[in-house]
């Protein structure tokens, strides 16, 4: 069976009600949920950017069941591997062992304000490789010293470290983070349903039970128009794709890449209105490229009261009895 989850979108809500709605879809019957972790929204609409670990550490108070997941956070520039190491062992403890953290390499959008520059991917792969390396070193417990190309440890050590560290996931879009993920993660993160890239991960590491986990965005509500007008404004940058939005250094660029994307372009990528039979069909193409688990995006930060309740009677007991063991 294929598990669903519930996005914890930073850019589009604040943390209060991020937190609150974190609760309230785990009572819904979301199986999982993960939490973007960005400094800037893609556009000004969607207005919010809150941190998101804080908002991770409250949210392991207020749910008991659910797994929790960055997806993802770029442990490489706006963060030195040893600290995600550190915060996520603590996140580790906080939720009794439900946390997972996902990994990728980033996003200019997210990761210039520290005033480094951005990367070439080439580069950025080499970075995240030994991320991961120094993560899962001081995952250990033990005393880490590293020293390479990108990144020095000096005499770094984690004092709370769970029994069982949290599994480390790898955002792919590509041949070349695929190979990155099938020698490091332990499941793998993306967001369009290529099945190349879970063939390629699953021949590569030799992990064909891990999970794969990826996300779909929609626009509940029972009005289709304002469905589509809500998606338009706020996600019409979405369908850029991958190698475009991780470029891009301001919501001011994602509204110029996107300023042509009229509203029935997104409807046509973007099940929007109250269709369950809609949702399952965008579902339908992780499914059937060997995702485990899809993550949904409700879009509008104000708008998920009345998509957790429609999912709690209606969409998950649907897409339950679509998608079967």
């Amino acid at each position: 069976m294929v598990d669903f989850g519930y996005t914890l979108m930073c850019e589009q809500a604040g943390p209060t009600a991020l937190v609150r709605d974190a609760r309230r879809a785990e009572q819904s019957g979301f199986d999982f949920e993960v939490i973007s972790d960005h400094y800037f929204p893609w556009l000004d609409e969607q207005g919010h950017a809150p941190y998101a670990w804080s908002v991770l550490g409250a949210v392991s108070q207020v749910t008991e069941r659910v797994p929790l997941m960055t997806y993802v956070t770029c442990p490489t520039v706006r963060y030195h591997p040893a600290v995600i190491a550190q915060k996520a062992a603590t996140m580790g403890l906080l939720t009794d062992g439900r946390f997972w953290l996902g990994l990728g390499s980033g996003e200019n959008l997210n990761e210039h304000v520290v005033g480094r520059g951005w990367p070439s991917a080439n580069v950025r792969h080499e970075m995240l490789s030994e991320a991961v390396d120094i993560i899962a070193a001081l995952f250990t417990g033990e005393y880490v010293n590293y020293v390479g190309e990108h990144f020095r440890v000096d005499s770094a050590k984690l004092w709370d470290v769970p029994d069982e560290p949290p599994p480390i996931g790898i955002a792919v879009s590509g041949r070349q983070s695929v190979e990155l993920a099938a020698e490091n993660a332990d499941f793998l993160v993306a967001v369009e349903p290529v099945g190349e890239l879970i063939d390629q991960f699953d021949r590569e590491s030799g992990k064909q039970s891990a999970p794969k986990v990826g996300q779909l965005p929609i626009s509940y509500d029972p009005d289709k128009d304002t469905a589509v007008s809500r998606a338009h404004e706020q996600f019409r940058w979405f369908g850029s794709g991958w190698k475009v939005n991780a470029e891009l250094p301001g919501p001011a660029g994602f509204a110029g890449a996107s300023q042509f994307v009229r509203a029935e372009d997104v409807a046509e990528s973007i099940p929007c209105g109250a269709d369950v039979d809609a949702v399952a069909e965008a579902v339908r193409p992780y499914v059937d490229a060997g995702f485990t688990h899809v993550a949904l995006v409700q879009i509008g930060g104000d708008h998920q009261d009345g998509f957790l309740n429609w999912s709690e009677k209606e969409l998950l007991p649907a897409l339950r009895e679509r998608f079967p063991a």
